[in-house]
C-alpha cells in the first residue's frame, strides 16, 4: 500500500508507487481504522542530510506497508542548530516544530539521530526538546524507534545510562546475532548484517540491569537492536537500518574531505565489510595520495566512479521485515484498543 508525505496546508502526496496511483486523492485517515497508521518523523540529522533521511525512511516504510496505509508528518526540534540551507528546506517540505507535535495524534514516532557537537548529551543546545519528545512519545504513541545518537539519549533521559566512547569509530557493515523471540524479529535469520556508524556506545549490561530486551548483538560490536515496553514500546537502533547502499561511502567521503581541509587530525578509517579488494584498493591508493599531501583540492580526484557501481546494501531484506513487523504489530494494538474502547496511543 502507499504512503503519504503529509506537507501540511499543502495536503497529502504519495510517495514511491506506481505511476498509475499518482493522481489519486489520498485516502482519509481515521485514527481508529488498524488499516491507517499515522507516524510522526522527528528528523534531527544535519542539513546536508536531511533530504536523504527523509527519502530513506520513506522508502523503507513503503517497502514495510505491506497492506497498510501510512501517512508520514515531518517534525524538528526548533533549538537544532540549522543553515539556511537547512532552514529553507524545513520550510520547503512544511516541516512541524515540537509544539504542533505535542498537539498531534500518532501511532508511532521515529526520532533520528544527530551529528554530536559536544561530548556531553546533556550540553547538546536541543537537549531539552529532544527530552521532552521522548516523555511526549512515551504518552501518547503505540511505539517509538530511534535511532543512533537518539538512542543514547533517551536512555540517558529514562535510565540514567551514559554511553561509552569507543576506542576506535564502529562504522561498517557488522554481524548480529538474534538473541531474542520478540515478534519484532519474526521472519529474521539467527544472524543478521547492520550498517553502523558511531563513535560511542552503550553497554549491554547496563541495559539488562535497567529492564531492556536485547534483540541483536555481536561479542565484538555490542548491541545492534533493543527494546524496553513502557506506555509506548520504544525500539532502539544503534545502527542504520535505514542506510541506502550508497550511504556509508557518502560519510566516509564526508570525513575524507575534513580530514583534507584540516578539520579531522588523522584520515578516516575504512568502512569494515562494505568495499570489496578492488575498490579498497583504489581507496589505499586514494589514502597514500591524501596523507602525503592533504590538501582540499585533491577530492576532485576520489575515485568515485570506482566504487558506486559495485556497492550492495545485504541489510535491506532485514530492514525491511523489522520495519513491516513494526508496523503490524502497531496495527494489531490499534484493533485491541477500538476492540475495548480506547485510544491506541497509550498502553497503559
Amino acid at each position: 500500500m502507499p504512503v503519504w508525505l503529509d506537507n501540511g496546508p499543502l495536503g497529502c502526496r504519495l510517495f514511491v508507487t506506481d505511476q498509475k496511483m499518482r493522481t489519486e486523492e489520498p485516502p482519509r485517515f481515521p485514527h481508529e481504522d488498524r488499516n491507517y497508521i499515522e507516524i510522526g518523523l522527528l528528523n534531527n540529522m544535519s542539513d546536508s542530510a536531511l533530504e536523504q533521511t527523509e527519502r530513506q525512511i520513506l522508502k523503507l516504510l513503503h517497502a514495510a506497508s505491506d497492506g497498510l496505509n501510512i501517512r508520514l508528518r515531518l517534525y524538528a526540534l526548533p533549538t537544532m542548530p540549522r543553515e539556511d540551507s537547512g532552514e529553507r528546506h524545513l520550510s520547503r517540505l512544511q516541516y512541524r516544530n515540537t509544539e504542533e507535535l505535542w498537539n498531534s495524534t500518532l501511532d508511532g514516532l521515529i526520532i533520528t539521530g544527530a551529528e554530536p557537537r559536544t561530548a556531553d548529551l546533556k550540553q547538546e543546545p536541543y537537549w531539552g526538546q529532544l527530552t521532552e519528545a521522548f516523555a511526549w512519545a512515551n504518552e501518547n504513541t503505540i511505539s517509538t524507534i530511534a535511532s543512533c545518537l537518539a538512542v543514547h539519549a533517551a536512555v540517558q533521559h529514562f535510565d540514567g545510562i551514559d554511553r561509552r566512547s569507543l576506542d576506535e569509530k564502529c562504522f561498517g557493515i557488522f554481524d548480529f546475532a538474534k538473541v531474542s523471540s520478540n515478534p519484532l524479529l519474526n521472519g529474521i535469520p539467527q544472524r543478521l548484517r547492520m550498517p553502523h556508524s558511531r563513535w560511542n556506545g552503550i553497554e549491554e549490561n547496563a541495559l539488562l540491569s535497567c529492564g531492556y530486551e536485547i534483540l541483536a548483538n555481536s561479542n565484538d560490536y555490542g548491541v545492534d537492536m533493543f527494546v524496553k515496553s513502557k506506555r509506548s514500546m520504544f525500539v532502539f537502533f544503534q545502527g542504520h537500518p535505514e542506510y541506502e547502499a550508497w550511504t556509508l561511502l557518502g560519510e566516509f567521503r564526508r570525513d575524507i574531505a575534513r580530514f583534507l581541509c584540516g578539520e579531522l587530525n588523522a584520515y578516516p578509517a575504512m568502512p569494515v565489510g562494505y568495499f570489496g579488494d578492488e575498490s579498497a584498493n583504489a581507496l589505499n591508493a586514494f589514502r597514500e595520495r591524501a596523507i602525503s599531501n592533504p590538501r582540499k583540492e585533491l577530492m576532485a580526484a576520489f575515485p568515485i566512479e570506482r566504487l558506486t557501481g559495485k556497492l550492495s546494501d545485504p541489510w535491506h531484506y532485514n530492514a525491511v521485515q523489522i520495519y513491516s513487523n513494526w508496523l503490524q504489530w502497531m496495527a494489531v494494538r490499534k484493533a485491541e484498543a477500538s476492540q475495548w474502547g480506547c485510544r491506541a496511543g497509550t498502553n497503559g
